[in-house]
């Protein structure tokens, strides 16, 4: 009954499928089998999702496997390319490098140097902590395993989304061969892939793989020499730019903020040392040096209104170009010891540093319009406004050091009756990092401010025992009992933060070397963009905060202990289909920021005076997962049908963001074009809330006639929040009426402690982040035989999903929404392969050349000041198209 009722449903849906191979998606070498007989049943798929491997559709887990093969057609170079392929996974690109990913709507938005992943990522079955790592190139791959729903037994650190297992290809024994693929494509794409394998001998073979990967960016990047000119205002343009200058220069498009520079190698080492051990070591290098992402502006969202763009969509000014240098150097060892036929120890290490230096220009050339610049000079002593006609914005990492050790030693057990896995896991961190931000233009007066980051030893420890068993009571029926515990420490050491608390009516950026006057006598005036000097801000050093005072002093540890089990029960129905279902959970481990005073400086209306010193720390989070399966191979195999229930309670969920921190005393009564000025808001996490989170997942494999290949997937989810009562409203509020919006609720007037200062309202049944309610993709190939052993290979794949909301406001408007639309995109390639080891294939990706976002916010400005009114966002690519040509030795 359950497997009619999901057919019936996949007849309703078309969508894509990743976990097969396609028939077109072999090698060169294997060309002579691509011509296969109607009735050929569909390659069976392994995965290791329970630590043993196991045929995908007898594995009662929701798991997808995608090949090397559909991530090169796909044009897929990292795990960003996965997102809206796999049911429920969504992927962005983030600040500072980062990757944020989301299974089930579940996901982080904090990225710092002691903050932890929902979903993990591992190589070789080893956990990879920092987000970073996500950007590295995927290459020579057997394929990538998506498991969704917490993992909170078997995988490396507990996670509370899923996890992401990339599987490099392994050494073969007894066969040498390798393979070369270019890849030219618009934008100037160059990419080249090779792959050798040598088999010394029976017991011992190498393989070594390279990649590297060129495109220019494709946003139009021109240099920002913005000199202001606002006659009424005092503002007098003078032929000098008003926005720095230290390091603005001109980029070829190679350079430009979107493009690609990378390149990655693997050196891998297979040794069978005797006929019950087996040794496999690999090194690898991951280096770029690209430019970075950059937020530009939805200029769709902004049409109609007076923050239009006078240009084009991609159209930007920058007066600092986007620099990165990361490289990534990790050793991975897997020991495999098999003491008999039923037991197994396998030891497993990784050993990783990855280094990174980075800039971006955090404004992209977005100044305030005229309308809304309110300070008039010359500005007397007390200023006269908010905001300043230029936005001049920067981060840098000025160098970053991660180190991290993950160790893993387990003993598997195979039985007829039963088979377990007992496991020990230790990972430990050691990351230091500089980091600083700088707004280089503030009212009242004009004057930079900056803050410094210095984090010498922030580390992260985590350890957990485990053990899963899967116990087969009865001939047709398996049980599942699995429990893990785990310990997790954070310590930041004598991590200082240099630059006071933002305070823009300070001097102390320009360090001694320039002199503005004094506030409201005759000659004061603030920089111009050819006055900084080499001498101020971050690259100056520690020292050139000296003016600002002492730093705060990060010196902090805190632990967490949580035990997180797996139960399950799988019928095997027939030897082609199963049921299952399992109750699992997962945790995530708590944190907290750097040192700082929750009262911004100020005076704080409830406590004592002085500074109100705090870590803002937050608590862990959890999930409980209950998920109903079914799997089964119909038409004598040749279609595969997976199908996923589940229902998640998500608690005390980590969000990001710029929260309360507190209410301080003022001069005077906050006038209304600035009605919050007694509110500090900080940037922070918090647990917040709890969420429900029911959905379907629905894959599909079918091979209906001779050489042809259909693949579908299907995914809904409805997340809604809920037992948040603290949410506050702040989302754009300065240009709720000129839109159209509804306004934000009025700052909290009542007793209540934990409500003070916010603005009320209520998310209840509000959607995650990160989670379309609804998608679909669809893919076909056909395997077409021509004359002299040619074959043509068409393939187009067609993928649509819902909107998807970017915060929990869910705030629908057509000039300030936080959502990406509804959208589609279209993949298709035709290749040709030769009879001779070789293939050439024509490809397009996004041919519609549809706009889509994978993250965005509304800006409006930075403390009191009023610029922004216009929503930025993070952009997939546009169209490319391109030939990738192959060959097989």
């Amino acid at each position: 009954m359950i497997s009619v009722a999901v057919a019936g449903a996949c007849a309703m849906c078309a969508q894509t499928v990743w976990a097969q191979q396609s028939d077109a998606e072999v090698p060169p070498a294997a060309v002579a089998e691509t011509a296969r007989p109607a009735g050929e049943a569909l390659q069976e798929v392994t995965v290791s999702a329970t630590r043993h491997s196991s045929a995908l559709l007898k594995t009662p887990l929701a798991v997808s496997a995608v090949t090397q093969e559909s991530l090169t057609r796909a044009g897929i170079t990292d795990v960003r390319g996965l997102s809206g392929a796999v049911p429920n996974l969504q992927l962005s690109t983030a600040v500072d490098s980062g990757v944020q990913i989301a299974i089930r709507g579940i996901s982080t938005k904090n990225f710092t140097e002691a903050s932890d992943p929902s979903v993990g990522l591992h190589v070789a079955g080893l956990y990879s902590p920092r987000p970073q790592g996500a950007l590295a190139l995927l290459f020579d791959l057997d394929q990538v395993e998506v498991l969704r729903g917490p993992q909170g037994t078997l995988f490396g650190r507990n996670s509370t989304g899923g996890s992401i297992n990339i599987i490099p290809a392994k050494p073969e024994f007894g066969s040498t061969y390798g393979s070369s693929v270019l890849d030219v494509g618009s934008y100037r794409k160059r990419q080249l892939n090779v792959v050798q394998n040598i088999a010394i001998s029976d017991s011992l073979a190498l393989r070594g793989t390279f990649m590297k990967l060129k495109r220019d960016g494709w946003i139009n990047q021109m240099q920002d020499f913005t000199d202001v000119n606002i006659p009424s205002k005092g503002f007098i343009a003078d032929g000098i730019p008003d926005v720095d200058q230290r390091f603005n220069s001109k980029v070829d498009p190679s350079d430009y903020y979107t493009n690609k520079n990378e390149w990655a190698g693997r050196l891998s080492a297979r040794w069978k040392a005797a006929r019950d051990v087996e040794w496999l070591v690999a090194y690898e290098r991951y280096q770029n040096s690209g430019a970075g992402n950059l937020f530009i502006k939805d200029c769709d969202q902004a049409a109609g209104t007076r923050f239009a763009c006078p240009g084009s969509q991609w159209d930007v000014k920058i007066n600092l170009p986007g620099k990165i240098d990361m490289s990534i150097n990790t050793l991975r060892s897997n020991l495999i010891w098999d003491l008999n036929p039923n037991n197994r120890i396998e030891y497993s290490l990784a050993h990783a540093i990855q280094k990174r230096s980075q800039q971006t220009d955090d404004d992209a050339g977005y100044h305030p319009l005229a309308s809304q610049v309110d300070v008039k000079l010359p500005v007397p002593a007390g200023g006269n406004g908010s905001t300043w006609p230029v936005l001049d914005t920067n981060s840098r990492t000025l160098d970053s050091k991660y180190v991290s050790d993950v160790h893993e030693l387990q003993l598997k057990q195979n039985y007829d009756a039963f088979q377990t896995v007992y496991g020990g896991f230790y990972m430990k961190e050691k990351n230091q990092i500089n980091y600083a931000q700088e707004f280089l233009a503030m009212a009242p007066y004009g004057y930079p401010i900056s803050q410094y980051y210095n984090q010498p030893d922030v580390q992260v420890i985590a350890k957990a025992l485990y053990a899963q068993t899967d116990w087969k009571f009865a001939p047709q029926w398996t049980a599942t009992f699995g429990g893990r515990y785990s310990w997790d420490t954070k310590i930041n050491n004598n991590g200082k933060v240099f630059g006071g608390d933002w305070d823009p009516s300070k001097p102390a950026y320009y360090n001694g070397q320039f002199k503005p006057g004094v506030p409201g006598t005759p000659g004061f005036a603030a920089h111009n963009g050819t006055q900084l000097t080499p001498g101020m801000g971050p690259l100056a050093g520690t020292g050139a905060y000296a003016l600002y005072g002492p730093p705060a002093v990060n010196t902090n540890e805190q632990s967490w202990k949580h035990f997180t089990y797996r139960l399950g029960l799988m019928a095997q129905l027939t030897p082609s289909d199963m049921v299952y279902s399992s109750l699992s959970t997962g945790y995530k481990s708590g944190g907290f920021s750097d040192q700082d005073d929750a009262c911004g400086g100020k005076t704080c209306v409830d406590g004592p005076a002085g500074p109100h010193i705090t870590f803002f720390p937050w608590g862990p989070e959890t999930v409980t997962n209950l998920e109903l399966g079914y799997k089964g191979r119909f038409l004598e195999n040749r279609l595969n049908l997976s199908a996923t229930l589940f229902y998640s309670r998500y608690k005390d969920k980590q969000e990001y963001g710029q929260f309360f921190s507190a209410l301080v005393k003022t001069d005077a009564p906050c006038p209304a074009t600035n009605p919050t000025c007694n509110v500090i808001i900080k940037g922070m996490t918090k647990n917040v809330g709890v969420v429900d989170i029911p959905g379907l997942e629905l894959e599909l494999d079918y091979k209906p006639w001779r050489g042809a290949r259909l693949g579908a997937s299907f995914a809904y989810i409805n997340s809604k929040m809920r037992d948040y009562p603290t949410y506050s409203d702040n989302y754009g509020c300065g240009y709720r009426a000129e839109f159209g919006a509804v306004p934000c609720p009025p700052m909290y007037s009542g007793s209540d402690p934990t409500l003070v200062g916010k603005q009320i309202y209520d998310i209840t049944g509000n959607h995650l982040t990160f989670s379309p309610k609804y998608t679909m993709s669809l893919n076909f190939s056909q395997n077409i035989n021509l004359p002299n052993d040619y074959v043509l290979v068409p393939w187009l794949s067609v993928k649509w999903q819902d909107k998807m909301y970017f915060s929990l406001r869910n705030l629908d408007n057509p000039h300030m929404s936080d959502a990406q639309k509804a959208y589609s995109t279209v993949d298709g390639s035709l290749k040709l392969i030769g009879p001779h080891n070789w293939y050439a294939e024509l490809y397009g990706l996004n041919l519609t050349d549809t706009r889509s976002k994978n993250a965005a916010n509304f800006y409006s400005g930075f403390g009191a000041n009023n610029a922004g009114g216009f929503v930025r966002a993070s952009w997939n690519d546009p169209r490319t198209v391109g030939l990738r040509i192959g060959v097989s030795y």
